[in-house]
């Protein structure tokens, strides 16, 4: 039976078979499992068994695992502590000492930072090109390029990636492609069956939605997922079984949250690119007219006071991340994007009066006035 999407977030992981049967998945809160004996013991090494250690495995983190990759379409998928540790796991099982990576630009801070300083450390080296012309991004390929690695709505100007161009690219040179889906989600976007061989969400945002939780999930091919694993057991790069239960029980309203959340951006990036204060507003408008994901990025006019801006939000609060039920602001260049040279902020347009909004599920009325009154009380 084919069930549609907002169905299968409800219902992506089979009926429990325990002896209690539980409407929701208990939390496993336990460091390990016990055994009846010695041959149970040696059975879980034969195959036989589930769970030994809660960093090798966990019902929880497995459940968030199996529903993702199930609404992304992927036959395999496994939680870990964070977005960047899905990222690094799914870059190990992609690549090693001695090879190279071509990644794109315009990637969240994080993401660039432990491509281009973790990773070289480890004898990895990536080069950044502009994905948004990908005979630039052909030039870049080497002998020993394996990994295309992009983002699928792009972290603070929200361009829209060309996935199954990406994907082509990568067949042609037999490399293979890693996509972060964090701002698209899976409702708006499955590069999975655009033909990505590994997606990531850093599912503290999105999947989770209520901006109490830390978690990742990478979903993808199963024999890479089988090495992606290995990384994160033998990194202890595992997410616990409370933060797991906490992003699957954000995940099951993913579908209600995105569909108000990108709703209302798309107003207010309609409201917001009216303004005569404001330079530019970036959102993919032509993508759909409901809404295309719930971010929106302005640039604030030289008219405007930066600083008395963020003041005068009132109940709009400033942090470093994004995407809970309510609306809240960011400045890349002191947050998300405060760890890249200068030289890259210039490059990509990372000037002080960068503004990333992830808008939340108020009334959109009330989240366009906010923001309009917020630029009328800083004008200079």
């Amino acid at each position: 039976m084919t069930k549609k999407f907002e169905t299968m977030l409800l219902h992506s992981v089979k009926k429990s078979e325990q002896p209690i049967k539980s409407k929701v998945t208990p939390i496993y809160q336990t460091s390990a499992f016990t055994f009846a004996d010695l041959d149970e013991l040696e059975g879980y090494y034969q195959g036989e068994g589930n769970y030994l250690y809660s960093r090798t495995g966990n019902p929880n983190p497995d459940e968030l695992g199996k529903a993702v990759a199930a609404i992304e379409g992927a036959p395999e998928g496994i939680a870990t502590s964070s977005g960047l540790s899905a990222i690094l796991a799914g870059v190990l099982a992609a690549v090693k000492s001695g090879d190279h990576i071509v990644a794109a630009d315009d990637l969240y801070g994080g993401s660039f930072h432990l491509l281009k300083a973790e990773l070289h450390d480890l004898g990895i080296e990536t080069t950044f090109v502009s994905f948004s012309d990908l005979s630039l991004v052909e030039k870049e390929i080497q002998s020993n390029t394996k990994l295309l690695y992009t983002e699928s709505i792009t972290n603070p100007f929200l361009r829209v990636e060309d996935l199954e161009s990406v994907v082509a690219l990568a067949k042609q040179y037999d490399l293979l492609t890693l996509v972060d889906n964090t701002f698209a989600t899976p409702y708006h976007s499955n590069p999975y069956l655009l033909g990505v061989d590994m997606v990531v969400h850093s599912a503290t945002k999105y999947i989770g939605g209520h901006s109490d939780v830390t978690s990742g999930v990478l979903v993808g091919r199963e024999d890479l997922l089988t090495k992606a694993r290995a990384k994160v057991v033998n990194l202890g790069a595992n997410v616990s079984p409370f933060e797991a239960w906490l992003t699957c029980r954000g995940l099951k309203t993913l579908a209600l949250r995105m569909k108000s959340q990108s709703s209302n951006a798309r107003k207010l990036a309609d409201a917001l690119r009216e303004n005569n204060y404001i330079s530019k507003t970036y959102y993919p408008f032509q993508e759909a007219e409901e809404g295309y994901g719930a971010m929106v990025t302005i640039e604030l006019g030289q008219q405007v006071d930066v600083n008395q801006f963020f003041k005068s939000l009132s109940w709009v609060k400033i942090a470093p991340t994004l995407a809970g039920v309510e609306t809240t602001v960011s400045h890349p260049l002191k947050t998300s994007h405060r760890a890249l040279p200068k030289e890259a902020q210039e490059a990509l347009g990372i000037t002080n009066n960068v503004v990333r909004i992830s808008v939340g599920i108020e009334h959109a009325d009330d989240i366009i006035q906010v923001f309009e009154e917020a630029i009328e009380g800083s004008l200079l």
